[in-house]
Protein backbone atom coordinates (compact mmCIF):
# COMPACT_ATOMS: atom_id res chain seq x y z
CA UNK A 1 0.00 0.00 0.00
CA UNK A 2 2.07 2.82 -1.31
CA UNK A 3 -0.70 5.39 -1.63
CA UNK A 4 -0.42 7.61 1.50
CA UNK A 5 -3.64 10.04 -0.19
CA UNK A 6 -6.62 8.99 -2.55
CA UNK A 7 -9.18 11.25 -3.69
CA UNK A 8 -11.48 10.44 -6.25
CA UNK A 9 -14.53 12.01 -7.69
CA UNK A 10 -14.71 14.45 -4.90
CA UNK A 11 -17.30 17.21 -4.92
CA UNK A 12 -18.42 20.07 -3.20
CA UNK A 13 -20.95 22.61 -4.28
CA UNK A 14 -21.57 26.36 -2.51
CA UNK A 15 -23.55 28.84 -3.53
CA UNK A 16 -21.07 30.55 -5.70
CA UNK A 17 -18.42 27.71 -5.98
CA UNK A 18 -18.16 24.48 -6.95
CA UNK A 19 -15.37 21.39 -6.72
CA UNK A 20 -15.82 19.03 -9.61
CA UNK A 21 -15.00 15.75 -9.06
CA UNK A 22 -11.20 15.80 -7.94
CA UNK A 23 -9.07 13.08 -8.66
CA UNK A 24 -5.49 13.13 -6.34
CA UNK A 25 -3.12 10.50 -5.86
CA UNK A 26 0.08 10.75 -3.53
CA UNK A 27 2.31 7.84 -2.81
CA UNK A 28 5.01 7.40 0.20
CA UNK A 29 8.10 9.97 0.12
CA UNK A 30 7.10 12.28 -2.30
CA UNK A 31 5.98 15.99 -2.82
CA UNK A 32 3.00 16.87 -4.10
CA UNK A 33 2.80 20.69 -5.02
CA UNK A 34 -0.91 21.45 -5.37
CA UNK A 35 -0.98 25.13 -7.33
CA UNK A 36 -3.73 27.09 -8.41
CA UNK A 37 -4.81 30.49 -8.35
CA UNK A 38 -6.20 32.26 -4.67
CA UNK A 39 -9.77 31.04 -5.28
CA UNK A 40 -9.33 27.70 -7.23
CA UNK A 41 -10.32 25.10 -4.88
CA UNK A 42 -7.24 24.53 -2.77
CA UNK A 43 -8.73 25.50 0.70
CA UNK A 44 -11.37 23.73 0.24
CA UNK A 45 -10.17 20.97 -0.75
CA UNK A 46 -7.58 20.76 2.07
CA UNK A 47 -10.26 21.21 4.20
CA UNK A 48 -12.31 18.14 3.08
CA UNK A 49 -9.16 15.72 3.37
CA UNK A 50 -8.84 17.12 6.57
CA UNK A 51 -12.79 16.06 7.36
CA UNK A 52 -13.19 19.42 8.97
CA UNK A 53 -16.33 20.08 6.49
CA UNK A 54 -18.77 17.36 4.68
CA UNK A 55 -18.27 16.97 1.16
CA UNK A 56 -21.31 16.29 -1.44
CA UNK A 57 -19.97 13.09 -3.44
CA UNK A 58 -16.59 11.57 -3.80
CA UNK A 59 -14.09 9.28 -1.66
CA UNK A 60 -11.32 10.20 0.38
CA UNK A 61 -8.71 7.70 1.67
CA UNK A 62 -5.16 8.29 3.83
CA UNK A 63 -3.07 5.59 4.60
CA UNK A 64 -5.59 3.46 2.81
CA UNK A 65 -8.74 4.52 5.07
CA UNK A 66 -11.48 6.25 5.02
CA UNK A 67 -11.14 9.54 6.23
CA UNK A 68 -14.42 9.90 7.54
CA UNK A 69 -14.88 7.11 9.76
CA UNK A 70 -11.32 6.77 11.12
CA UNK A 71 -10.97 10.50 11.70
CA UNK A 72 -9.43 10.27 15.32
CA UNK A 73 -6.68 7.45 13.94
CA UNK A 74 -6.02 8.94 10.26
CA UNK A 75 -5.52 12.75 12.43
CA UNK A 76 -2.69 10.80 14.93
CA UNK A 77 -0.82 10.60 11.47
CA UNK A 78 -1.16 13.64 9.96
CA UNK A 79 0.63 17.02 10.73
CA UNK A 80 -1.23 20.36 9.68
CA UNK A 81 0.85 23.25 8.71
CA UNK A 82 -0.99 26.13 7.55
CA UNK A 83 -0.98 30.14 7.22
CA UNK A 84 -3.18 31.07 10.03
CA UNK A 85 -2.24 29.51 13.38
CA UNK A 86 -4.62 28.71 15.40
CA UNK A 87 -2.26 28.51 19.04
CA UNK A 88 -3.44 30.44 22.02
CA UNK A 89 -1.60 33.44 21.72
CA UNK A 90 -1.58 33.99 25.45
CA UNK A 91 0.59 30.90 26.34
CA UNK A 92 4.26 30.32 25.58
CA UNK A 93 5.72 28.14 23.19
CA UNK A 94 6.31 25.08 26.14
CA UNK A 95 2.64 25.88 27.64
CA UNK A 96 1.42 25.44 24.15
CA UNK A 97 3.20 22.04 23.38
CA UNK A 98 2.32 20.94 26.57
CA UNK A 99 -1.40 21.26 26.11
CA UNK A 100 -1.32 20.08 22.29
CA UNK A 101 1.33 16.47 23.05
CA UNK A 102 -1.31 14.61 25.31
CA UNK A 103 -3.46 14.28 22.07
CA UNK A 104 -0.59 12.35 20.50
CA UNK A 105 0.00 8.42 21.78
CA UNK A 106 3.17 8.84 19.40
CA UNK A 107 4.42 12.07 21.25
CA UNK A 108 8.43 11.97 21.25
CA UNK A 109 9.44 14.70 23.60
CA UNK A 110 13.26 14.49 22.04
CA UNK A 111 12.31 14.97 18.75
CA UNK A 112 10.52 18.35 19.64
CA UNK A 113 13.43 19.45 21.58
CA UNK A 114 15.53 18.78 18.60
CA UNK A 115 13.67 20.91 16.67
CA UNK A 116 13.17 23.94 19.77
CA UNK A 117 17.23 23.46 18.98
CA UNK A 118 17.37 23.28 15.55
CA UNK A 119 14.73 26.38 14.77
CA UNK A 120 15.94 28.41 17.64
CA UNK A 121 12.44 28.18 19.25
CA UNK A 122 12.03 30.72 22.43
CA UNK A 123 10.66 28.05 24.91
CA UNK A 124 9.49 31.01 27.53
CA UNK A 125 8.09 33.68 24.98
CA UNK A 126 4.42 33.85 24.46
CA UNK A 127 3.14 32.73 21.04
CA UNK A 128 1.77 36.05 20.25
CA UNK A 129 5.07 37.50 20.23
CA UNK A 130 6.64 35.12 17.64
CA UNK A 131 7.25 36.62 14.08
CA UNK A 132 4.98 34.43 11.38
CA UNK A 133 8.10 32.33 10.41
CA UNK A 134 8.83 31.50 14.21
CA UNK A 135 5.04 30.55 14.55
CA UNK A 136 5.63 28.15 11.44
CA UNK A 137 8.66 26.91 12.56
CA UNK A 138 6.79 25.63 16.12
CA UNK A 139 4.04 24.80 13.76
CA UNK A 140 6.19 22.17 12.00
CA UNK A 141 7.86 21.51 15.34
CA UNK A 142 4.60 20.04 16.54
CA UNK A 143 3.85 18.25 13.45
CA UNK A 144 7.16 16.72 13.61
CA UNK A 145 7.32 15.50 17.22
CA UNK A 146 4.16 13.53 16.73
CA UNK A 147 5.95 11.53 13.79
CA UNK A 148 3.43 12.42 11.50
CA UNK A 149 3.73 10.17 8.54
CA UNK A 150 1.76 13.08 6.08
CA UNK A 151 1.93 16.95 6.12
CA UNK A 152 -0.31 18.81 4.69
CA UNK A 153 0.73 22.53 4.57
CA UNK A 154 -1.57 25.19 3.32
CA UNK A 155 0.13 28.40 1.84
CA UNK A 156 2.83 27.57 4.48
CA UNK A 157 5.10 30.01 3.39
CA UNK A 158 3.05 32.98 2.66
CA UNK A 159 4.72 36.16 4.00
CA UNK A 160 7.58 34.82 5.14
CA UNK A 161 10.66 36.42 4.66
CA UNK A 162 12.91 34.23 1.59
CA UNK A 163 15.72 33.85 4.26
CA UNK A 164 13.20 31.48 6.07
CA UNK A 165 11.22 30.61 3.25
CA UNK A 166 14.83 28.58 2.62
CA UNK A 167 15.19 27.17 5.55
CA UNK A 168 12.01 25.54 5.71
CA UNK A 169 12.38 23.92 2.38
CA UNK A 170 15.31 23.06 3.60
CA UNK A 171 13.77 20.79 6.51
CA UNK A 172 10.96 19.80 4.17
CA UNK A 173 13.16 17.99 2.28
CA UNK A 174 15.27 16.47 4.17
CA UNK A 175 12.23 15.36 6.02
CA UNK A 176 11.91 12.89 3.05
CA UNK A 177 14.68 11.04 3.07
CA UNK A 178 12.32 9.09 5.23
CA UNK A 179 10.72 7.03 2.23
CA UNK A 180 7.61 6.49 4.89
CA UNK A 181 6.75 10.41 4.90
CA UNK A 182 4.53 12.47 1.92
CA UNK A 183 3.99 16.20 2.03
CA UNK A 184 0.86 17.39 0.06
CA UNK A 185 2.28 21.18 -0.30
CA UNK A 186 -0.62 23.25 -1.55
CA UNK A 187 0.24 27.34 -2.33
CA UNK A 188 0.09 30.04 -4.98
CA UNK A 189 4.04 30.63 -4.37
CA UNK A 190 5.23 28.23 -7.31
CA UNK A 191 8.49 29.33 -7.06
CA UNK A 192 8.80 27.28 -3.94
CA UNK A 193 7.90 24.04 -5.60
CA UNK A 194 10.20 24.49 -8.49
CA UNK A 195 12.90 23.64 -5.49
CA UNK A 196 11.39 20.54 -3.27
CA UNK A 197 8.03 18.94 -5.41
CA UNK A 198 7.80 15.62 -7.25
CA UNK A 199 4.78 16.07 -8.33
CA UNK A 200 2.18 18.78 -9.47
CA UNK A 201 -1.38 18.87 -9.30
CA UNK A 202 -2.83 22.05 -11.17
CA UNK A 203 -6.67 23.57 -9.84
CA UNK A 204 -8.78 26.00 -11.50
CA UNK A 205 -11.97 27.11 -10.59
CA UNK A 206 -12.79 24.11 -8.73
CA UNK A 207 -11.55 21.48 -11.61
CA UNK A 208 -7.86 19.47 -11.66
CA UNK A 209 -5.95 20.54 -15.03
CA UNK A 210 -3.34 18.82 -14.85
CA UNK A 211 -1.35 16.06 -12.51
CA UNK A 212 1.79 14.95 -13.00
CA UNK A 213 5.70 14.65 -12.49
CA UNK A 214 7.22 18.11 -12.16
CA UNK A 215 9.96 17.10 -14.34
CA UNK A 216 7.72 15.61 -17.16
CA UNK A 217 5.42 19.22 -16.69
CA UNK A 218 8.32 21.18 -17.25
CA UNK A 219 9.80 18.76 -20.09
CA UNK A 220 6.79 19.01 -21.91
CA UNK A 221 5.94 22.80 -22.12
CA UNK A 222 7.86 24.92 -23.82
CA UNK A 223 7.79 29.17 -23.39
CA UNK A 224 7.79 30.61 -27.14
CA UNK A 225 8.57 34.15 -28.25
CA UNK A 226 7.98 35.88 -31.43
CA UNK A 227 7.34 38.91 -33.27
CA UNK A 228 4.00 39.92 -33.94
CA UNK A 229 4.08 38.88 -37.87
CA UNK A 230 5.10 35.55 -36.57
CA UNK A 231 1.66 34.50 -35.16
CA UNK A 232 -0.68 33.48 -37.85
CA UNK A 233 -4.09 32.05 -37.24
CA UNK A 234 -2.89 28.59 -36.65
CA UNK A 235 -2.44 28.80 -32.46
CA UNK A 236 -3.41 24.99 -32.04
CA UNK A 237 -0.42 24.20 -30.43
CA UNK A 238 -0.71 27.32 -28.16
CA UNK A 239 -2.04 27.06 -24.54
CA UNK A 240 -3.30 30.79 -23.43
CA UNK A 241 -1.23 33.56 -25.30
CA UNK A 242 0.39 37.18 -24.21
CA UNK A 243 0.74 39.85 -26.68
CA UNK A 244 1.93 43.01 -26.79
CA UNK A 245 3.56 45.84 -28.70
CA UNK A 246 6.67 43.89 -29.04
CA UNK A 247 5.40 40.25 -29.67
CA UNK A 248 4.24 37.45 -28.13
CA UNK A 249 4.37 34.90 -25.57
CA UNK A 250 2.88 31.80 -25.47
CA UNK A 251 3.32 28.53 -23.72
CA UNK A 252 2.86 25.45 -25.91
CA UNK A 253 3.05 21.28 -24.81
CA UNK A 254 4.22 20.53 -28.18
CA UNK A 255 7.80 21.90 -29.04
CA UNK A 256 8.61 19.72 -32.05
CA UNK A 257 5.21 21.20 -33.64
CA UNK A 258 6.39 24.54 -32.61
CA UNK A 259 9.64 24.29 -34.36
CA UNK A 260 8.17 22.55 -37.31
CA UNK A 261 5.81 25.58 -37.45
CA UNK A 262 7.94 28.27 -36.81
CA UNK A 263 11.45 27.04 -37.80
CA UNK A 264 14.29 28.54 -35.99
CA UNK A 265 12.89 32.43 -36.24
CA UNK A 266 11.28 31.79 -32.66
CA UNK A 267 12.95 31.94 -29.42
CA UNK A 268 11.90 28.55 -27.36
CA UNK A 269 12.31 28.72 -23.63
CA UNK A 270 12.24 26.43 -20.40
CA UNK A 271 9.07 27.04 -18.42
CA UNK A 272 8.52 27.77 -14.64
CA UNK A 273 5.90 25.75 -12.83
CA UNK A 274 4.76 29.66 -12.53
CA UNK A 275 4.74 30.22 -16.18
CA UNK A 276 2.75 26.61 -16.41
CA UNK A 277 -0.12 28.02 -13.63
CA UNK A 278 -0.37 31.53 -15.30
CA UNK A 279 -1.02 30.40 -19.09
CA UNK A 280 -3.20 27.57 -18.10
CA UNK A 281 -5.59 29.32 -15.75
CA UNK A 282 -5.57 32.65 -17.87
CA UNK A 283 -6.35 30.77 -20.81
CA UNK A 284 -9.87 29.39 -19.06
CA UNK A 285 -10.73 33.14 -17.66
CA UNK A 286 -11.35 34.01 -20.89
CA UNK A 287 -12.65 30.78 -21.33
CA UNK A 288 -15.43 31.30 -19.12
CA UNK A 289 -15.61 35.29 -20.30
CA UNK A 290 -16.90 34.39 -23.55
CA UNK A 291 -19.47 32.67 -22.90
Amino acid sequence: MNKILEVSNLSKSYKDFSLKGINITLEKGYIMGFIGPNGSGKSTTIKLIMNLIKKNSGNIKIFGLDNEQNNIAIKERIGFVYDENHFYEELTVKEMKDVISPFYSRWDERIFNKYVKDFELPLNKEIKHLSKGMKMKFSLAIALSHQAELLIMDEPTSGLDPLIRSELLDVLQSLLQDENKSIFFSTHITSDLDKIADFITLINNGEIILSKTKDELLEEHCIVKGSKKQLNNDQGNFIGLKQNDFGFEALSKNKKEVIKQFGDSIMIEKPTLEDIMVFYTRRSDHHVSSH
